[in-house]
């Protein structure tokens, strides 16, 4: 939980900048490039993309791995389309079987639905875009002939953006991914391809800029990935290449030159529908929040304290991504931790997505989908790779928050429970320093999710402070993340 200052301070500017640009019409243009990798556009002779990034917000992002769903495009692209992770839009390969888009329409779709008179527009290069994720109530899909390729793919959505009325526009293009395949991410051809394809994006926008009614839209730019690409060429697997995703934004309200690093995949849709004025219905399930709104929690002030490996040698000697220091207000308490162990995972460790997963690979760290930015993590499997003695047993304990004596308040928080007996997981909850009552148990697998606890204050109650406990040994993990104590 953070102070209402500091959420202010993180989003007043863009939030000013929003209401200003709210005066213009709101318009959205998303362009999916297909298998890019963010650090090879950066590389490549890209001044299109490099302005973009220049005048808006440059995020890098991850994707999951098997047995969520492995990285492919299907998958990929019904994340970005719909705001919902696999394990909601259902789509584990390039087949579709079994597809939830009707429980989790893509954004087009909603469009349709919230605000029927708002015009939609989707083209793409690889057709199952068009004629499987998203739906017929769009008002123009468009599926470009194998020979036209990204080449017809591009005239046809300059034509749309220039001459038309769409509110949304999808474009996707394929190329990358296709050379990618066929050299490899670490090729001269992959440059080479990415410079075409910024090249075909310097069209569109500038097609957008060329409009007569320009001035008085407010366009919002967003392009993405995906998945990524190994050097070798190829993706489907866990490795942090196949996994890499971005979001390239501009417009919007958006500072120019922003860099942020807790933006999800999900997050392109809702941005979308927020941006033309739909409001998002918790019903609805989405996974995604708008990038206009950013959220940060206790956890994401600690970036800038986190360091490099201890005893670590699999993460890269320059990858920054942990620290022991808790976040204002918050403490830990090792007082029954083992001794030794890995010096990184002794005991409740903050980190990131890029430094846990490169922990070790394929044991299911990549999943921890929810979580944002910097997250808490009792990893029992990693600490017993170096000598150790005793056994894993951290508490991590929030401040103590201000409650109402005689009310109900709900505990909020993001996790991911992976289980091997003897380890568990405990939640408890005390009242102005009383005894810690235990309101949820974790002792089976719990898939990366929000979790929603209603409490009864006791009456005369004025503050609460909540603990999270881990014990184990040679386990697996717990991980939290966006900790809250709110009245109901």
């Amino acid at each position: 939980m953070i102070g209402t200052a500091a959420l202010a301070a993180a989003s007043g500017p863009l939030a000013a900048g929003t209401a200003r640009a709210a005066a213009r019409a709101p318009k959205v243009l998303v362009i999916g490039l297909d298998g890019a990798l963010l650090g090879r556009i950066k590389a490549a002779d890209a001044p299109n993309l490099d302005s973009l990034m220049a005048s808006g917000l440059t995020a890098a992002s991850s994707l999951y791995s098997s047995p969520l769903a492995p990285t492919l495009s299907g998958p990929g692209w019904s994340t970005i389309l719909t705001g919902v992770w696999p394990d909601k839009h259902l789509v584990k390969d390039n087949a579709f079987t079994g597809a939830a888009f009707t429980r989790y329409p893509d954004f087009l779709t909603r469009i349709e639905t919230a605000k029927p008179a708002l015009s939609t527009y989707a083209v793409a290069s690889w057709a199952p875009i068009t004629t499987t994720i998203f739906s017929s109530k769009v008002d123009t899909r468009v599926s470009t002939p194998s020979a036209e390729y990204d080449t017809g793919t591009t005239s046809r959505a300059v034509a749309e953006v220039r001459n038309g009325n769409r509110a949304a526009v999808f474009v996707h293009l394929d190329n990358i991914d296709h050379v990618g395949h066929s050299n490899g991410a670490a090729s001269s051809e992959y440059l080479a391809s990415i410079h075409t394809a910024d090249t075909q994006v310097g069209q569109i926008v500038s097609a957008i800029k060329a409009r007569s009614t320009y001035a008085s839209e407010d366009w919002l730019i967003m392009i993405t990935a995906d998945h990524g690409h190994t050097d070798a060429g190829g993706h489907g697997g866990n490795t942090a290449p196949e996994r890499e995703t971005f979001l390239i934004a501009t417009g919007g309200g958006i500072s120019a030159g922003s860099t942020r690093h807790d933006i999800k995949m999900p997050d392109v849709a809702v941005s979308a529908l927020a941006h033309l004025g739909i409001p998002i219905n918790p019903s609805w399930g989405l996974d995604g929040r708008p990038l206009q709104q950013p959220a940060p929690d206790a956890f994401d002030t600690l970036r800038s304290r986190l360091g490099t490996r201890v005893d670590e040698t699999g993460i890269g000697a320059s990858v920054v991504g942990f620290t022991h220091t808790p976040p204002t207000g918050w403490s830990v308490d090792n007082s029954a931790m083992g001794t030794g162990g890995m010096t990184e995972w002794r005991g409740w460790s903050f980190t990131t997505d890029e430094f846990w997963t490169a922990s070790e690979r394929g044991q299911g760290r990549e999943n921890n989908i929810r979580a944002r930015n910097v997250f808490a993590v009792a990893d029992g499997d990693e600490w017993v790779d170096k000598s150790y003695g005793g056994t894993f047993d951290s508490t991590l304990v929030t401040p103590s928050w201000p409650v109402t004596g005689g009310s109900t308040a709900v505990l909020r928080y993001t996790t991911y429970y992976l289980q091997e007996s003897p380890q568990k997981g405990e939640v408890s909850i005390s009242y102005d320093g009383g005894t810690p009552v235990v309101v949820r148990t974790y002792t089976a697998d719990t898939s990366s999710r929000t979790e929603s606890i209603t409490l009864q204050v006791p009456a005369g109650a004025t503050g609460a402070r909540v603990r999270f406990r881990y014990t184990g040994g040679n386990n697996w993990f717990w991980t939290v993340d966006a900790v809250s104590l709110t009245a109901s």
